[in-house]
């Protein structure tokens, strides 16, 4: 699909990965005049009435679907019905409102929450169904698989093209570094910065710190999903991340190494740690459409710690 000839709704495009997403794709010759985003103000989309005054007022030929209720580990834990719903609802009405607009493409961006937690890992798509979710983010990763599942059955049904990528864990400047909200590495350099700055000698983190996880920086992100609303065109969900695992204690110490903090790391094993392990193959976006990550993890979080030095006014 030649995307700089379409209308495109990005929603979520004011967030964290959405303003990659609407930046990346000017880059390929998208104009911002052909780029849409619904803001929560006008268009509330959970609500079907929102969603389909959305649909009639922008017209789109393709939608990316970015927008979420979604938290780390802790926001998981006080609001997952909320997150059940809200995720559920969005797409739900979005969904049918494309097959009713006669959407050209429908791309969504779902959850590697939605894979069983015990899963051999690197995790494959193939994977998905073989178990339960880490049961903090179940709530949350089943409603983003049911969505899969609608996207599947309105391909079969309604001739619908609607894609699903599961991308890793995100991280990058402009990430949410509230600590009542965010995930792990920007919950980690706010701490480090802060302790730092306060001339503290000890920081805690949540958990054990063996678990373990991949991380992709957001622009990659971004690139892997406009090359795929460009290239593929098919109802098998794709993995999208870099293939490589780290301890959170290994990235506790990176980042701590990048910040300069000098104090203790004291681990809060009464917290959780969430799935043991957490690391994808990437093998069929590469395939698929081309897509291989580009920003290791080190230099992304040093990317990461000087955006959050300079907007906040904190010495690195």
């Amino acid at each position: 699909m030649e995307l700089s000839q379409q209308r495109i709704v990005v929603t979520g495009g004011a967030g964290f990965l959405g303003r990659c997403v609407c930046a990346e794709m000017v880059r390929n010759s998208v104009g911002a005049g052909r780029i849409f985003v619904p803001r929560r103000a006008e268009y509330d989309l959970t609500q079907a009435e929102a969603v389909a005054r959305m649909y009639a007022d922008m017209r789109p030929d393709v939608v990316i679907h970015l927008a979420a209720e979604v938290g780390g580990i802790g926001a998981n834990r006080v609001n997952p019905a909320g997150f059940f719903h809200a995720n559920l609802a969005m797409g739900l009405h979005l969904v049918e409102g494309a097959r009713q607009a006669g959407v050209r493409k429908f791309v969504m961006v779902g959850t590697v929450c939605s894979y069983p937690k015990y899963a051999p890992v690197p995790l494959r798509e193939e994977e998905l169904w073989n178990g339960y979710p880490e049961e903090t983010n179940a709530p949350y990763g089943i409603a983003k698989k049911a969505l899969l599942v609608m996207l599947q059955a309105y391909r079969a049904q309604y001739g619908l093209n609607g894609v699903y990528l599961i991308p890793v864990n995100l991280y990058g400047p402009g990430d949410d570094f509230d600590l009542q909200t965010s995930h792990v590495i920007p919950a980690m350099i706010r701490k480090f910065i802060e302790a730092k700055a306060a001339g503290r000698d000890e920081v805690v983190l949540w958990g054990t710190g063996t678990a373990s996880r991949e991380f992709l920086y957001v622009e990659d992100c971004a690139r892997a999903i406009v090359m795929a609303a460009r290239d593929y065109d098919e109802g098998a969900p794709v993995n999208v991340g870099t293939g490589r695992e780290i301890t959170i204690r290994d990235l506790a110490e990176k980042i701590r190494e990048i910040v300069g903090y000098r104090g203790r790391i004291a681990w809060d094993a009464t917290k959780p740690d969430g799935q043991p392990r957490r690391s994808l193959d990437t093998s069929r976006a590469k395939a698929a459409f081309g897509f291989e990550a580009q920003v290791g993890l080190d230099e992304g979080l040093r990317r990461t710690v000087d955006w959050y030095c300079r907007t906040n006014g904190t010495g690195g």
